[in-house]
This record gives structure tokens, sequence and C-alpha cells, in this order.
């Protein structure tokens, strides 16, 4: 099986490099020093779940020294969705099957505006990894897996092939026969923890164990299952309880993607995240004084560190 993977970061490395090991021909579409560390050196990924190094890697900033593939996964930025594109573009023919593995709820019709819809699988990503240094990748917990599905929740055809890969590599993965329904309950977790830890510029065990912090985040829970229900998804009334008990059940250690984002001055996913929440609140009148109170907190940082004022 042929796969690319748009991107080698804390999503599209472990689970790369995961086929790869098993034998699957993969390459990396990546750019910078990053590629070069990769093509040097190879991909060492170290932390919770152990340490390996996948060397040689197969890695490139040009998608057309690839050829067609049996499967895209798309794991960029989610603004770099539509950038992203022209790569996928000449990597896909008739049979590809292009996931959509970034945060937030709209990748899926965000990329299939640029590539058609037929190639577009839905996905989730559950992994807390991060680039520490060119060619080094650091998971900060233990549990990491894949749900994807198509949009029309057929669960034959290709997205059993993916999954029989995944199964092969040893990676914890399901086909889904609602993958909108999981976006959106994964949005429901991330939007509360990134926008919490990036606030606070804390870790989780912060967030879980401070009581202002905590009610802050169950607050949240709410406000976006809030949105989605009203939004016409069939979330369950219970989605805040055991989504905050996924949350206890995780490393103290962990930190959302955008809190790193913010403490290294980069530019935050906040409008795809967040924002996009609240203008769902706005839409479907639905209070979100919470989320929209640490909003505004995180808009000076939107597009990285900003220039303070003269004091």
């Amino acid at each position: 099986m042929r796969i690319a993977v748009i991107g080698a970061g804390g999503v599209g490395a472990p689970f790369g490099s995961a086929l790869a090991r098993a034998g699957m021909d993969v390459w990396f579409v990546v750019r910078g020093a990053h590629l070069e560390a990769m093509r040097r050196d190879g991909l060492y990924i170290n932390g919770a779940r152990g340490n390996f190094h996948l060397n040689p890697v197969q890695a490139t900033d040009d998608p057309s020294q690839i050829g067609k593939v049996d499967f895209v996964l798309s794991t960029v930025k989610l603004w770099d969705v539509e950038n992203s594109g022209s790569v996928i573009k000449p990597l896909i023919d008739g049979h590809t099957g292009v996931v959509t593995l970034q945060n937030g709820i709209d990748a899926p019709e965000r990329l299939g505006r640029i590539i058609g819809d037929d190639p577009i699988i839905g996905g989730v990503a559950i992994v807390n990894a991060a680039i520490s240094s060119p060619g080094h990748i650091n998971q900060m917990g233990e549990y990491q897996s894949l749900t994807f599905g198509e949009l029309n929740g057929s669960m034959e055809g290709r997205v059993q092939g993916l999954k029989d890969a995944c199964d092969a590599a040893g990676v914890d993965a399901r086909v889904s026969p609602n993958i909108i329904k999981d976006l959106w309950e994964k949005f429901v977790f991330l939007v509360s923890v990134s926008t919490l830890t990036a606030a606070s510029r804390q870790r989780l065990e912060f967030i879980r164990s401070d009581p202002d912090a905590r009610a802050t985040l169950i607050r949240l829970l709410n406000e976006v299952t809030a949105v989605g229900q009203a939004a016409g998804v069939p979330l369950s009334d219970d989605l805040p309880q055991t989504r905050l008990a996924m949350i206890d059940g995780q490393g103290g250690n962990s930190i959302s993607s955008m809190a790193i984002d913010l403490l290294r001055g980069n530019r935050l996913e906040l409008p795809w995240l967040a924002s996009k929440a609240v203008e769902l609140g706005r839409q479907y009148e639905v209070q979100m004084p919470a989320l929209q109170a640490l909003v505004g907190v995180l808009r000076p940082f939107e597009m990285g560190s900003p220039t303070l004022p003269d004091l």
C-alpha cells in the first residue's frame, strides 16, 4: 500500500512512521529544516510510548516525485488546509482516499472545495505529540488512535482497506458510520482543553486540579456541546461528563498544541477552533460567555507573539 503523509509533525509523524515500520510504502511531504534533518538522520520519535528511530525515511517537498498513492493522510495545520490542495492533487486518482486529520470540524468541506468531494475521508486523530527539534518528535501521552469514515457513512471499500493497514501497523483504528459526529465529539474536547491550556499557559494537571480552572473547563465543555446540538449534530447530553472523565484519565503532563504554539510565539489555530465555536454560537443563538471571554484573551496572539505596547 502506498501512503503519502502531508506533514510530519505531532500527528503525521507518529502514524506515518508506524505504517512505514509495518512495511507500507510511506512518503512524508515536508519542508525546511525538518525535511533536511529527516533526510540526513531519519525520524526520531521519543516519549511516553517508547523511543524508536525510522531510518531511512522517504521524505520530499515535491509531491510529483511520489506519484499516485492509495491514501493521503493530510495532517497540516488548519490554516494550511486550502494550500495543501495543490500538494495533494498530483498524488490522487480515481481511487485515492484523502483522510483529513486536522483539528476542528470543517477541514473535509474546505479541502473538498479544492480537490473535489469524492476523495475525502473524514478523520479524527487522538495523539499528544509535537516537534521538539528538526527530525525529532516528542510524545507526551501514551494513548493514540485514528477514527475515519466516508462522509456518506459507508463502512466498506477503501476505508476497510485503510483499517486493515492500520491493524497491521498496530495502530488503534476504527471505521465510523458517522464521522461528522466523531469530529464534533473531539471538537468539544479540543476546543475546551486547547483554549484553557493556552490562555493559562499551563499543563493539564493544573487545569484539572485548580478548582476555578476546573469549573471553567466544565463550562466550556457544556457550551461547545450545546452549540453542536443546536447545529443538529446528535451529541448526547452526557458528552461533557464523558469528555471530563477522559481528561481526568490523561497524563497530567499533557498540554495542547495550541498552548505549545502560543508559548513558542507561533500562529494559533484559534479561528478554526474556539473562534469557530463562538461564531456558531452566534449563528444558533447559543450563549457562550466563558469561551467568548477566553477567545478575547487569546486573539492578540492569533498570528504569533504580538508587539507589546510601549509602557
